[in-house]
């Protein structure tokens, strides 16, 4: 795999990026250090984490992930410089008092959250350091609809801003990013850095998948335009789109073991549990069939080929799960099978949205 560039930093990344939120839950430490092992082995130099990380939130495993992840580069003594590094600075609580007290995300709170990443993933520097979900009110995680009278915002951008700066001038962070913004929060962003001489953001960290294509009403241009990259996350929809559950359902009998959907009620109850999602999947996963692919080939391809995304995250549990996410690489999807999933997201939209 080449290197793509993040947006104006200095960050070459392999367009593929190892996720770990499922390390300190679904995946213990051993397996977790294995499957680092071995991604670094297989050519992949970029890493994302997040200081709630591990995935469903829980009080107990907050922070557990970039443990796992600092433990693994004390074991293996130069992984760290041949690796791009991101995390992600929590925003306000949205029910997870144990990650954010209060209501918002103070510029204070960004400091110090930047303080407990670095000192759990046993570095100096963050190569990537991402505000995980706006400070304000924004439809997010399922939310379709924005909502001024739901505002709560107490930290304007440019405070965001300063205090991020200042994680850079220290040397703690490199470049700045986003993760579940909006094109306002993009645009105001870039504004503010270049009207102020502050840190310019080289990413956004949003969903895209067959089943969730919303950064192409807006996001896609304003990203392009202002030359700020995506990084793709859950492209294969929380699994929905291995093929996975199509017999048995996310609850059903034979649905897969361990799997997160199948496994975690507060998942199910999100937008990948949606029975529209669900039923949105098994329609990609039979045309991929249809088409001589497996479903995890065409859903991976698809956003492994599309101009769009810079690098794709991709979360496994295990070493061969991440040998089947790498093998899609190189796969390429026919013109007329592109038409095909175009017309089937004008029938479906997004479910998973």
């Amino acid at each position: 795999m080449n290197t793509v560039r993040l947006g104006q930093s200095d960050l070459q990344v392999t367009p593929i990026c190892l996720g770990t939120m499922t390390f300190g839950e679904q995946v213990n430490e051993t397996d977790s250090h294995a499957i680092l092992s071995h991604s670094l082995a297989r050519g992949v130099s970029f890493i994302d984490t997040a200081e709630m990380y591990s995935v469903p939130p829980r009080a107990e495993t907050c922070g557990a992930t970039e443990t796992i992840i600092g433990n693994w580069f004390a074991k293996n003594p130069g992984a760290r410089q041949k690796l791009v590094l991101a995390t992600k600075v929590a925003g306000p609580s949205r029910g997870m008092p144990w990650v954010r007290q209060g209501s918002g995300m103070s510029a204070a709170d960004i400091v110090a959250s930047c303080e407990g990443s670095l000192r759990r993933l046993q570095t100096d520097v963050i190569d990537l350091y991402q505000i995980h979900w706006p400070e304000r009110h924004v439809p997010a995680f399922g939310a379709m609809y924005y909502n001024p009278e739901k505002e709560t915002s107490v930290t304007p951008i440019h405070a965001q801003l300063e205090a991020l700066a200042g994680l850079v001038k220290a040397g703690k962070v490199r470049f700045i990013g986003l993760s579940n913004e909006t094109p306002y929060g993009v645009h105001e962003f870039v504004r503010l850095a270049e009207q102020h001489g502050l840190p310019r953001v080289a990413t956004v960290q949003n969903p895209y998948c067959l089943i969730n294509r919303t950064w192409e009403n807006g996001m896609d241009e304003t990203c392009h335009r202002l030359q700020v990259s995506l990084l793709a996350y859950s492209p294969l929809g929380f699994g929905l789109l291995t093929g996975k559950y199509d017999q048995s359902g996310i609850t059903g009998v034979g649905a897969p073991a361990g799997a997160r959907i199948a496994t975690y009620e507060s998942v199910r109850k999100q937008r990948w549990g949606r029975p529209e999602a669900l039923e949105a999947a098994r329609r990609y996963n039979a045309l991929a069939r249809e088409s001589g692919l497996t479903p995890t080939q065409m859903a991976l391809a698809f956003c492994y080929t599309k101009w769009q995304v810079a690098s794709t995250i991709i979360g496994v549990t295990s070493v061969a799960q991440l040998d089947e996410d790498l093998a899609a690489w190189g796969t390429t999807l026919s013109p007329d099978l592109l038409k095909a999933i175009d017309a089937m997201r004008w029938q479906l939209r997004d479910p998973a949205l």
